[in-house]
C-alpha cells in the first residue's frame, strides 16, 4: 500500500500530463494538413477541462491536507475523461455512418468579416462523417483512437477515487 497513496496524490499531474500530449497528438496533426471538424473540436475541450481540474486539483492537494481530496480530484478527472469518451464513441459512431452527425459538421460556414468578401467565396465545413486519417492496422481514426485512451483514463482515474483513504495513524 505504500505505492498507492502516492499514486493517487500525483495521478493529477498525471492526468495533466497525459492530457497535455492528447492536446498535442492533434494539433501535430493539424499542422500536418488534417482539419478538424467540429466534433474533433470538442474532443480537445475535453481535455482542456481535464487540464482546468487537474490544475485545480494539484493546488488544492498543496495547500489543503484533506485525505479525501485526492478521492474527489480522481473522481473528477474520471467523470471528464468519461465524458470525452462519450464524445469521441459518438464522433466515431459517425464517421462509421452508425448514426448521422451534427448539422454542423456539413453547413456552410459563419460569416465574420466584410460582407461582400463573404458573399464571394464560399465556405465549407470539415465534414464529420469522413475520417481525416485512419491507422492503416487498426482502420481506427483518431476518434477511435481517441475514444480507447479516454476510456482508460477514465478506468484509471475512478480506480484512483476508489482506492481506499490514507487517514492520519494516532498514537
Amino acid at each position: 500500500m505504500t505505492l498507492i497513496a502516492p499514486a493517487r496524490k500525483n495521478w493529477p499531474v498525471l492526468a495533466l500530463l497525459a492530457s497535455a500530449a492528447m492536446l498535442a497528438g492533434a494539433h501535430a496533426f493539424q499542422a500536418a494538413g488534417y482539419s478538424p471538424c467540429s466534433l474533433c473540436l470538442r474532443q480537445r475541450e475535453v481535455y482542456w477541462g481535464a487540464i482546468g481540474i487537474a490544475v485545480g486539483g494539484i493546488v488544492l492537494l498543496r495547500f489543503w491536507n484533506n485525505p479525501y481530496l485526492p478521492r474527489a480530484v480522481a473522481a473528477l478527472l474520471g467523470a471528464a475523461f468519461l465524458a470525452g469518451a462519450g464524445v469521441a464513441i459518438y464522433h466515431a459512431g459517425v464517421e462509421w455512418k452508425f448514426w448521422p452527425g451534427p448539422e454542423s459538421c456539413s453547413a456552410v460556414g459563419d460569416f465574420s468579416g466584410d460582407l461582400e468578401a463573404a458573399l464571394s467565396r464560399r465556405i465549407v465545413a470539415v465534414p464529420c462523417d469522413e475520417a481525416a486519417w485512419r491507422d492503416p492496422v487498426t482502420s481506427l481514426s483518431m476518434a477511435g483512437w481517441n475514444a480507447i485512451i479516454s476510456v482508460a483514463l477514465a478506468a484509471f482515474s475512478f480506480f484512483a477515487a476508489a482506492l481506499p483513504v490514507d487517514r492520519p495513524q494516532r498514537d
